[in-house]
């Protein structure tokens, strides 16, 4: 077969008829072939801020001395990174503990780490909604530690009529505690409601932007103007 490349007569016929392409046409393309291949390594190289640790091991073969020291290094980022996300989503359910996994869940939870104890007994309606919404707190933070405990099994004789009892704590201290239905509002509570209570103690950082409970002294007022007649002007006229 004869080269197209070729500087024949027969060649320059078909170029004139456009069947091959026109010498310079030809070196050009060649030379764009040259120019792509190092772009190509370049792109393939640069991919790996998008890779995951496994994509990063099995392409290691694609790149050079310069390119695997960042790599190394940006490996370890995301491994640090990996880490950090595995210690913060390490919960994301409610724990049940009796008085003897008090210290070690508790007290030695961890430096820096919010646990949420609830203190119930089965049978008192609000605690059992308590654990409804702890269930779904624990979901939606689960770089806190939510736990519940049997009243007696950790406080020995504790008053039924302080239940619900809610502690929060951080590295073993109490910052916060919530004793008694009252403080919960009864079982109108909801858990918008709960997670807002709990976020003031610090314990979690909610995504609300208000106080989903509006104030008893907002809700009398507003009752009470409503309650009062309004004096229509002839009546003031009459008098």
């Amino acid at each position: 077969m004869q080269d197209p490349s070729a500087d024949t007569e027969w060649n320059d016929i078909l170029r004139k008829k456009g069947i091959l392409p026109s010498k310079g046409n030809s070196e050009d393309l060649e030379e764009e072939a040259e120019e792509e291949q190092p772009v190509l390594q370049q792109s393939i190289v640069k991919t790996y801020e998008d890779m995951t640790l496994e994509e990063l091991e099995d392409n290691e073969d694609e790149f050079n001395e310069e390119d695997e020291r960042a790599i190394e290094m940006y490996r370890q980022q995301r491994l640090a990174e990996w880490k950090a996300t595995q210690l913060k989503n390490k919960f994301g359910e409610v724990l049940e503990i009796s008085g003897k996994d008090y210290v070690q869940e508790v007290t030695k939870a961890g430096e820096g780490l919010w646990v949420i104890l609830h203190l119930y007994k089965q049978g008192i309606p609000l605690c059992a909604l308590i654990n409804q919404h702890f269930t779904g707190l624990a979901r939606k933070f689960p770089d806190v530690k939510f736990i519940k405990a049997i009243s007696t099994t950790c406080i020995p004789n504790y008053p039924d009529k302080n239940l619900p009892t809610v502690f929060v704590y951080l590295e073993g201290d109490i910052k916060a505690q919530f004793i008694g239905s009252l403080v919960f509002g009864g079982m109108n509570l909801t858990q918008d409601e709960l997670e807002w209570k709990l976020s003031e103690s610090g314990a979690i950082k909610t995504d609300l932007e208000e106080n989903p409970k509006k104030p008893i002294k907002d809700v009398l007022l507003s009752t009470v103007r409503c309650s009062v007649p309004i004096k229509k002007d002839s009546d003031s006229e009459d008098d």
